[in-house]
């Protein structure tokens, strides 16, 4: 069936290369060839539409060009700061396929900003991010229902979110762009559905029995309740379910958030600190970084306080600070700044024009899903999971639509006649 449906979508891509942005995100976040069997289990679905989206740019009589902001320009500084690093790495010859996989990311991540420009493109990438994910969470609820909790939640074998805990910060990630998208289904059953997979996936998160998912979880709560637009249903939601979720987890979920107050005797705990000690050592002695291949028992051996104890950074900071030192983690979190500040810029410039709420409601959402990704990321390493950089160019988007709308007006306001976007020509008087 997946075979069909991504070769049956060839000639679309073709046509449209906008839909290849949605089926690459669809194939790259959701890896539906996971989870069948035979040919299609590792056949490179990705690679076959990340080629037509390209011929279709290339041959294509329409100009895609790359966003000009600063932005992408930091973006870009980040990649090419990576790819310097890299030359100076602690194992040089070991540093290839990880280089090659993130350049991968990063590259379609351009390519993808190319090509979603208007609201429509920006909606079906909320709708694509939150179908690819979202599935493995209203499964996963379902499981912990049945189950009564007693089992974890885990993510798709092979991804970026193989892992429980990787699992229950995707989950956390998309619960809010699920309420956004709530908002904007006008069929009742369709909005009770929404909110119904929205409390699955939040109950899912939690069988995840990921400690850092739960201090993930009350950040973006708190925050999900004052970027709300409706402070009283959103609380309301809240008090009902959250009480429900945890009456429903077993005792032995209760033993294992119970160990955050006693981190100094968790193994897994002293561990991470281990870890990030020992990036931050390297970072100091090798103002690039060790590379993408640094944790094995040389490199712990030389910087870790307690060097057999290894361990990945489980870190999206002291991954990037190991990895590529000062520089790199200094880009990295001005990236993360300033896509929060193409947020607020669009709220504060947007919020005034009833035309444009749709565009406030979808900026605070994706800040509530990047600040969910920002405190749970800081226990885990997925620097290069590609859903936030997928964020990153929904708030970009975002931006470009509001500042062109606002040069719309001030040239109809000055008596210059404009044709809007998605509008058939016709006749425009001046104002």
């Amino acid at each position: 069936m997946i075979t069909l449906v991504v070769f049956g979508s060839l000639p679309f891509v073709f046509k449209q290369p906008w839909l290849g942005a949605m089926m690459w995100i669809w194939i790259s976040v959701m890896s539906p060839h996971t989870q069948g069997w035979g040919f299609a289990r590792d056949f490179p679905f990705g690679y076959l539409i990340a080629i037509t989206i390209v011929l279709a740019i290339v041959f294509s009589k329409r100009r895609y060009p790359v966003p000009r902001s600063p932005l992408m320009a930091v973006f870009f500084a980040f990649v090419a700061w990576m790819c310097f690093a890299s030359l100076f790495a602690i194992h040089p010859d070991q540093v290839g396929p990880q280089l090659f996989k993130v350049l991968k990311i990063m590259g379609m991540t351009v390519v993808v900003a190319m090509l979603v420009r208007s609201r429509r493109h920006i909606e079906w990438m909320i709708w694509t991010i939150v179908i690819s994910i979202g599935y493995y969470g209203v499964k996963g609820g379902i499981f912990t229902l049945r189950s009564g909790g007693q089992y974890r939640v885990w993510g798709p074998s092979g991804t970026f979110i193989d892992g429980n805990n990787e699992m229950a910060l995707a989950l956390i990630v998309i619960i809010p762009l699920m309420y956004y998208l709530s908002s904007r289904i006008q069929q009742r059953w369709g909005k009770r559905a929404m909110l119904a997979c929205l409390a699955l996936c939040a109950l899912a998160s939690m069988a995840s029995y990921s400690r850092g998912a739960v201090v993930a979880m009350v950040a973006m709560l708190l925050f999900l309740w004052l970027k709300s637009h409706n402070k009283g249903v959103m609380g309301m939601l809240i008090v009902c379910l959250v009480p429900v979720a945890m009456l429903l987890m077993p005792e032995q979920w209760y033993a294992r958030v119970d160990t955050i107050n006693t981190y100094q005797t968790d193994e897994s705990a002293q561990g991470r600190l281990n870890a990030w000690a020992m990036a931050y050592n390297l970072a100091n002695d090798r103002p690039m970084g060790g590379g993408f291949a640094i944790y094995d028992s040389e490199v712990f051996a030389r910087y870790a306080p307690i060097p057999d104890d290894v361990h990945a950074a489980h870190s999206i900071y002291f991954q990037v600070l190991g990895e590529h030192g000062w520089v790199g983690l200094g880009l990295y979190l001005l990236m993360g700044m300033m896509t929060w500040r193409s947020g607020a810029w669009t709220v504060r410039h947007a919020q005034r024009d009833p035309e444009l709420a749709w565009a406030v409601n979808m900026a605070r959402m994706i800040q509530v899903s990047l600040l969910g990704f920002a405190v749970g990321g800081a226990f885990l390493s997925l620097a290069y999971f590609d859903v936030p950089y997928y964020l990153m160019v929904a708030m970009m988007a975002l931006q470009h639509l509001v500042r062109r709308t606002e040069r719309e007006r001030r040239k109809a306001g000055a008596g210059l006649v404009t044709v809007p976007e998605d509008h058939t020509a016709g006749s425009h008087e001046p104002a």
